[in-house]
């Protein structure tokens, strides 16, 4: 796996990550929901220079003009609930993509051990395809490789790439050597650590609550 992580340079995706961390601004949902739709739009851009391209002819008002464009046949599948407003930034440059839906959760079987369920997907024919795998927080890895193994059913991709705002060290580990070689991970920002219970230090808290407001 090839790992991306775009905060290694300095550049205005800093000013959402630091929104999106910040108490204070979290409070405002939609701003919330925005910004993790910028930054999908952000790691999309990144990631399209590793697409395939091939020269067409656009016809203008005046002339002709050769421009090389992507070929590549795209699937962006998002883990619910959480990776929505991420899934509508890379849809803001990818919109001729198809769309899979997936829900995983961490079902505990104790105060600190948890399983990953996943209970809904919906796909189209992953056959030859390039997969944007989009999960807003990478903590464990867990939910990652269980959505992974879930995809088995629709087909093998050509290629994947994993897309996620924050994730952790312990969670790029564990999901290293559980992908194709040829996996690229685009990630906006890495943490450390993790603390006892599985979250991401200092993380920035549930992402879907944050979002969508708090589940029973």
């Amino acid at each position: 796996m090839t790992i991306h992580n775009l905060t290694k340079k300095t550049s205005i995706l800093n000013k959402f990550i630091a929104e999106i961390r910040s108490k204070e601004t979290q409070k405002d949902s939609l701003r919330f929901r925005r910004n993790i739709e910028r930054i999908g739009e952000i790691l999309g851009y990144e990631l399209s220079s590793h697409f395939n391209y091939q020269s067409e002819t656009v016809e203008t008002p005046l002339g002709e003009k050769e421009i090389k464009l992507p070929s590549n046949e795209l699937v962006i599948c998002s883990i619910l609930r959480a990776g929505i407003p991420l899934h509508q930034g890379l849809l803001n440059y990818f919109d001729d993509a198809e769309s899979a839906f997936i829900s995983a959760y961490r079902k505990h079987t104790t105060e600190k051990e948890f399983e990953i369920v996943v209970e809904y997907f919906a796909s189209p024919d992953l056959t030859g395809k390039t997969l944007l795998l989009a999960d807003p927080m990478l903590a464990t890895g867990q939910s990652l490789v269980s959505v992974y193994e879930s995809l088995h059913k629709h087909g093998t991709p050509k290629e994947i790439h994993i897309v996620a705002v924050l994730g952790s060290t312990e969670g790029i580990d564990y999901i290293h050597d559980k992908f194709p070689e040829n996996t690229h991970l685009w990630i906006a920002t890495i943490d450390e650590r993790l603390n006892e219970k599985g979250y991401i230090i200092p993380g920035l808290g549930d992402a879907g609550d944050l979002a969508f407001g708090t589940k029973l």
